[in-house]
Protein backbone atom coordinates (compact mmCIF):
# COMPACT_ATOMS: atom_id res chain seq x y z
CA UNK A 1 0.00 0.00 0.00
CA UNK A 2 1.45 3.46 -0.84
CA UNK A 3 2.40 5.63 2.12
CA UNK A 4 -0.22 8.31 2.79
CA UNK A 5 0.67 11.96 2.48
CA UNK A 6 2.79 13.06 5.41
CA UNK A 7 4.71 9.79 5.69
CA UNK A 8 8.41 9.64 5.00
CA UNK A 9 10.73 6.68 4.82
CA UNK A 10 13.94 6.80 6.84
CA UNK A 11 15.84 3.59 6.15
CA UNK A 12 13.31 0.85 6.85
CA UNK A 13 11.37 2.93 9.37
CA UNK A 14 8.18 4.73 8.38
CA UNK A 15 7.90 8.17 9.96
CA UNK A 16 4.64 10.08 10.32
CA UNK A 17 5.55 13.72 9.85
CA UNK A 18 3.17 16.67 9.64
CA UNK A 19 4.76 20.04 9.20
CA UNK A 20 7.71 20.31 11.59
CA UNK A 21 6.44 17.49 13.81
CA UNK A 22 7.24 13.80 13.95
CA UNK A 23 4.33 11.91 15.52
CA UNK A 24 4.69 8.53 17.19
CA UNK A 25 2.21 6.19 18.82
CA UNK A 26 3.08 5.35 22.44
CA UNK A 27 1.61 2.21 24.00
CA UNK A 28 1.23 2.52 27.77
CA UNK A 29 -0.39 -0.87 28.44
CA UNK A 30 -3.82 -2.42 28.10
CA UNK A 31 -6.86 -2.52 30.34
CA UNK A 32 -10.49 -3.61 30.17
CA UNK A 33 -13.88 -2.01 30.70
CA UNK A 34 -17.42 -3.35 30.67
CA UNK A 35 -18.47 -3.91 27.07
CA UNK A 36 -22.04 -2.81 27.62
CA UNK A 37 -20.86 0.48 29.12
CA UNK A 38 -18.48 1.01 26.20
CA UNK A 39 -21.28 0.68 23.64
CA UNK A 40 -24.30 2.15 25.41
CA UNK A 41 -27.59 1.29 23.70
CA UNK A 42 -25.97 -0.91 21.04
CA UNK A 43 -26.91 -4.56 21.79
CA UNK A 44 -24.31 -7.16 22.80
CA UNK A 45 -25.06 -9.21 19.67
CA UNK A 46 -23.55 -6.43 17.56
CA UNK A 47 -20.57 -5.13 19.54
CA UNK A 48 -19.41 -8.55 20.72
CA UNK A 49 -18.62 -9.62 17.14
CA UNK A 50 -15.71 -7.19 16.91
CA UNK A 51 -14.98 -6.77 20.63
CA UNK A 52 -15.32 -10.20 22.27
CA UNK A 53 -15.77 -9.85 26.05
CA UNK A 54 -14.07 -11.90 28.72
CA UNK A 55 -15.92 -13.97 31.33
CA UNK A 56 -16.68 -10.75 33.26
CA UNK A 57 -18.06 -9.00 30.15
CA UNK A 58 -15.04 -6.70 29.84
CA UNK A 59 -13.50 -5.82 26.50
CA UNK A 60 -9.81 -5.23 25.82
CA UNK A 61 -8.71 -1.63 25.36
CA UNK A 62 -5.45 0.14 24.65
CA UNK A 63 -4.21 3.25 26.47
CA UNK A 64 -2.38 4.76 23.51
CA UNK A 65 -0.81 8.22 23.47
CA UNK A 66 0.88 10.63 21.08
CA UNK A 67 4.53 11.57 21.23
CA UNK A 68 5.02 14.71 19.15
CA UNK A 69 8.51 16.07 18.49
CA UNK A 70 9.42 19.26 16.63
CA UNK A 71 9.74 23.03 16.88
CA UNK A 72 12.00 22.54 19.88
CA UNK A 73 9.31 20.72 21.87
CA UNK A 74 8.70 17.15 22.99
CA UNK A 75 4.96 16.86 23.59
CA UNK A 76 2.92 14.02 25.06
CA UNK A 77 -0.83 13.83 24.49
CA UNK A 78 -2.41 11.89 27.37
CA UNK A 79 -0.39 9.44 29.44
CA UNK A 80 -2.49 6.36 30.11
CA UNK A 81 -3.52 4.71 33.36
CA UNK A 82 -0.23 5.02 35.21
CA UNK A 83 1.10 2.49 37.69
CA UNK A 84 -0.16 3.73 41.09
CA UNK A 85 -3.00 1.23 41.29
CA UNK A 86 -3.86 -0.99 44.28
CA UNK A 87 -4.28 -4.68 43.53
CA UNK A 88 -8.07 -4.61 43.85
CA UNK A 89 -8.44 -1.97 41.13
CA UNK A 90 -5.82 -3.62 38.95
CA UNK A 91 -8.05 -6.68 38.96
CA UNK A 92 -11.28 -4.76 38.32
CA UNK A 93 -9.84 -2.94 35.31
CA UNK A 94 -7.58 -5.82 34.21
CA UNK A 95 -4.58 -3.53 34.00
CA UNK A 96 -1.79 -5.14 32.00
CA UNK A 97 1.70 -3.66 31.69
CA UNK A 98 3.41 -6.94 30.90
CA UNK A 99 4.34 -5.78 27.39
CA UNK A 100 4.28 -1.98 27.57
CA UNK A 101 4.24 0.91 29.99
CA UNK A 102 4.57 4.63 29.46
CA UNK A 103 8.20 4.99 30.50
CA UNK A 104 9.49 1.90 28.66
CA UNK A 105 7.65 2.92 25.48
CA UNK A 106 9.16 6.41 25.59
CA UNK A 107 12.63 4.91 26.04
CA UNK A 108 12.23 3.09 22.73
CA UNK A 109 12.40 6.54 21.13
CA UNK A 110 15.26 7.69 23.34
CA UNK A 111 12.94 9.83 25.47
CA UNK A 112 13.25 10.08 29.25
CA UNK A 113 10.67 11.74 31.55
CA UNK A 114 12.83 14.84 31.95
CA UNK A 115 12.83 15.34 28.17
CA UNK A 116 9.08 15.97 27.93
CA UNK A 117 8.36 19.69 27.60
CA UNK A 118 4.55 19.62 27.45
CA UNK A 119 1.69 17.25 28.30
CA UNK A 120 -1.69 17.94 26.72
CA UNK A 121 -4.33 16.13 28.77
CA UNK A 122 -7.50 15.62 26.76
CA UNK A 123 -9.35 15.29 30.05
CA UNK A 124 -8.71 14.01 33.57
CA UNK A 125 -10.32 10.57 33.58
CA UNK A 126 -7.96 7.97 35.01
CA UNK A 127 -7.24 6.21 31.71
CA UNK A 128 -6.04 9.48 30.16
CA UNK A 129 -4.28 11.25 33.04
CA UNK A 130 -3.18 8.39 35.30
CA UNK A 131 0.43 8.55 34.13
CA UNK A 132 0.71 12.26 34.97
CA UNK A 133 1.96 11.59 38.48
CA UNK A 134 4.14 8.98 40.10
CA UNK A 135 5.23 7.97 43.60
CA UNK A 136 8.71 9.12 44.63
CA UNK A 137 9.71 7.94 48.12
CA UNK A 138 6.04 7.73 49.02
CA UNK A 139 5.15 11.21 47.69
CA UNK A 140 3.12 11.99 44.59
CA UNK A 141 5.07 14.10 42.11
CA UNK A 142 4.66 15.00 38.42
CA UNK A 143 6.01 12.18 36.26
CA UNK A 144 7.55 14.68 33.83
CA UNK A 145 9.49 17.12 36.01
CA UNK A 146 10.24 19.69 33.30
CA UNK A 147 6.85 19.64 31.58
CA UNK A 148 3.94 22.03 31.59
CA UNK A 149 0.60 20.21 31.65
CA UNK A 150 -2.53 21.59 29.95
CA UNK A 151 -6.24 20.92 30.50
CA UNK A 152 -9.38 22.90 29.77
CA UNK A 153 -10.49 25.21 32.59
CA UNK A 154 -14.13 24.04 32.44
CA UNK A 155 -13.01 20.43 32.69
CA UNK A 156 -10.80 21.22 35.68
CA UNK A 157 -13.81 22.80 37.39
CA UNK A 158 -15.82 19.63 36.78
CA UNK A 159 -13.00 17.48 38.22
CA UNK A 160 -13.26 19.41 41.48
CA UNK A 161 -16.95 18.63 41.83
CA UNK A 162 -17.88 15.75 39.51
CA UNK A 163 -21.39 14.41 39.16
CA UNK A 164 -22.44 11.14 40.71
CA UNK A 165 -22.42 9.64 37.21
CA UNK A 166 -18.75 10.34 36.47
CA UNK A 167 -17.20 10.63 39.92
CA UNK A 168 -15.57 7.22 39.60
CA UNK A 169 -13.63 8.33 36.52
CA UNK A 170 -11.71 11.02 38.41
CA UNK A 171 -8.84 9.99 40.69
CA UNK A 172 -7.43 13.11 42.31
CA UNK A 173 -3.98 11.61 42.84
CA UNK A 174 -3.61 11.84 39.05
CA UNK A 175 -4.00 15.60 38.81
CA UNK A 176 -4.12 17.44 42.14
CA UNK A 177 -0.32 17.16 42.57
CA UNK A 178 0.08 18.91 39.20
CA UNK A 179 -1.76 21.96 40.50
CA UNK A 180 0.08 21.81 43.81
CA UNK A 181 3.44 21.81 42.01
CA UNK A 182 2.38 24.71 39.78
CA UNK A 183 2.76 22.80 36.51
CA UNK A 184 -0.90 22.61 35.40
CA UNK A 185 -2.09 25.36 33.06
CA UNK A 186 -5.82 25.82 32.57
CA UNK A 187 -6.69 26.78 29.00
CA UNK A 188 -9.99 28.00 27.67
CA UNK A 189 -11.68 27.03 24.43
CA UNK A 190 -10.48 26.19 20.96
CA UNK A 191 -7.18 27.72 19.85
CA UNK A 192 -3.74 26.92 18.43
CA UNK A 193 -1.74 25.81 21.44
CA UNK A 194 1.47 25.40 19.42
CA UNK A 195 2.12 26.28 15.76
CA UNK A 196 0.15 23.77 13.68
CA UNK A 197 -1.48 22.14 16.74
CA UNK A 198 -5.08 23.18 17.39
CA UNK A 199 -7.38 22.12 20.22
CA UNK A 200 -10.99 21.15 19.39
CA UNK A 201 -13.38 21.06 22.34
CA UNK A 202 -16.18 18.51 22.76
CA UNK A 203 -18.74 18.31 25.57
CA UNK A 204 -20.62 15.04 25.03
CA UNK A 205 -18.37 12.55 26.77
CA UNK A 206 -17.49 15.01 29.52
CA UNK A 207 -17.33 18.77 29.89
CA UNK A 208 -14.59 20.38 27.77
CA UNK A 209 -12.71 17.37 26.45
CA UNK A 210 -9.95 18.76 24.20
CA UNK A 211 -8.91 16.93 21.02
CA UNK A 212 -5.54 17.98 19.53
CA UNK A 213 -5.43 18.31 15.75
CA UNK A 214 -2.13 18.60 13.88
CA UNK A 215 -2.14 19.98 10.35
CA UNK A 216 0.25 21.49 7.83
CA UNK A 217 -2.45 22.30 5.27
CA UNK A 218 -1.85 19.07 3.37
CA UNK A 219 -1.98 16.36 6.03
CA UNK A 220 -4.17 16.49 9.13
CA UNK A 221 -4.43 14.07 12.02
CA UNK A 222 -6.92 14.23 14.89
CA UNK A 223 -6.40 12.66 18.30
CA UNK A 224 -9.92 11.27 18.70
CA UNK A 225 -9.77 10.52 22.41
CA UNK A 226 -13.20 9.46 23.72
CA UNK A 227 -15.22 10.99 20.90
CA UNK A 228 -14.28 7.88 18.86
CA UNK A 229 -12.39 5.63 21.29
CA UNK A 230 -12.15 2.57 19.00
CA UNK A 231 -12.70 1.74 15.35
CA UNK A 232 -16.00 0.12 16.36
CA UNK A 233 -17.27 3.52 17.53
CA UNK A 234 -17.18 5.14 14.09
CA UNK A 235 -20.90 4.47 13.33
CA UNK A 236 -22.99 7.29 14.79
CA UNK A 237 -25.14 5.22 17.23
CA UNK A 238 -22.07 3.61 18.83
CA UNK A 239 -21.77 5.96 21.80
CA UNK A 240 -20.45 5.02 25.22
CA UNK A 241 -22.75 4.68 28.20
CA UNK A 242 -20.09 6.65 30.09
CA UNK A 243 -20.90 9.81 28.09
CA UNK A 244 -22.71 12.37 30.22
CA UNK A 245 -24.45 13.94 27.19
CA UNK A 246 -24.88 11.20 24.56
CA UNK A 247 -27.01 13.32 22.21
CA UNK A 248 -24.32 15.99 22.24
CA UNK A 249 -21.77 13.28 21.41
CA UNK A 250 -23.96 12.25 18.46
CA UNK A 251 -23.98 15.77 17.04
CA UNK A 252 -20.23 16.16 17.65
CA UNK A 253 -19.51 12.91 15.83
CA UNK A 254 -21.61 13.98 12.84
CA UNK A 255 -19.83 17.33 12.64
CA UNK A 256 -16.26 16.17 13.21
CA UNK A 257 -16.39 12.92 11.24
CA UNK A 258 -18.06 14.75 8.38
CA UNK A 259 -15.24 17.26 8.35
CA UNK A 260 -12.64 14.48 8.69
CA UNK A 261 -14.06 12.73 5.63
CA UNK A 262 -14.31 15.87 3.51
CA UNK A 263 -10.80 17.05 4.41
CA UNK A 264 -9.24 13.54 4.40
CA UNK A 265 -8.04 13.60 8.01
CA UNK A 266 -6.26 10.70 9.69
CA UNK A 267 -8.08 9.69 12.87
CA UNK A 268 -5.86 8.45 15.72
CA UNK A 269 -7.63 5.94 18.00
CA UNK A 270 -6.58 6.01 21.64
CA UNK A 271 -8.36 2.90 22.91
CA UNK A 272 -8.59 0.43 20.03
CA UNK A 273 -6.50 -2.62 21.04
CA UNK A 274 -5.40 -3.31 17.45
CA UNK A 275 -5.90 -0.28 15.23
CA UNK A 276 -3.84 2.89 15.68
CA UNK A 277 -5.32 5.13 13.03
CA UNK A 278 -7.83 5.16 10.17
CA UNK A 279 -9.16 7.20 7.30
CA UNK A 280 -12.85 7.29 6.40
CA UNK A 281 -15.11 6.46 3.48
CA UNK A 282 -18.85 6.83 3.08
CA UNK A 283 -21.37 4.02 2.81
CA UNK A 284 -25.14 3.90 2.65
CA UNK A 285 -25.12 3.63 6.46
CA UNK A 286 -22.75 6.52 7.13
CA UNK A 287 -19.00 6.49 7.63
CA UNK A 288 -16.76 3.44 7.71
CA UNK A 289 -13.04 2.68 7.70
CA UNK A 290 -11.31 3.26 4.39
CA UNK A 291 -7.68 2.50 5.39
CA UNK A 292 -6.02 1.44 8.60
CA UNK A 293 -2.64 2.99 9.33
CA UNK A 294 0.27 2.58 11.72
CA UNK A 295 2.37 5.56 12.73
CA UNK A 296 5.64 3.61 12.68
Amino acid sequence: MPLPAGRQVRGREKIMKIGPYEIHSIETGQFALDGGAMFGVVPWVFWSKTNPPDERQRISLAARCWLVRGNGRTILVDDGNGTKWPEKLKDIYRLDNSNDNLISSLKKFGIHPADITDVILTHLHFDHAGGSTTLDNGKLVPTFPNAQYYVQKKHWELSQNPTEKDRGSFMKDDFMPLMQHGVLELVDGEFEIFPGIELLVCNGHTSAQQLPKISDGKTTMLFCCDLVPTASHIPFPYIMGYDVRPLVTLEEKKKILGRAYEEKWILFLEHDPQTEAVTLKTTDKGFAIDQTLRLQ
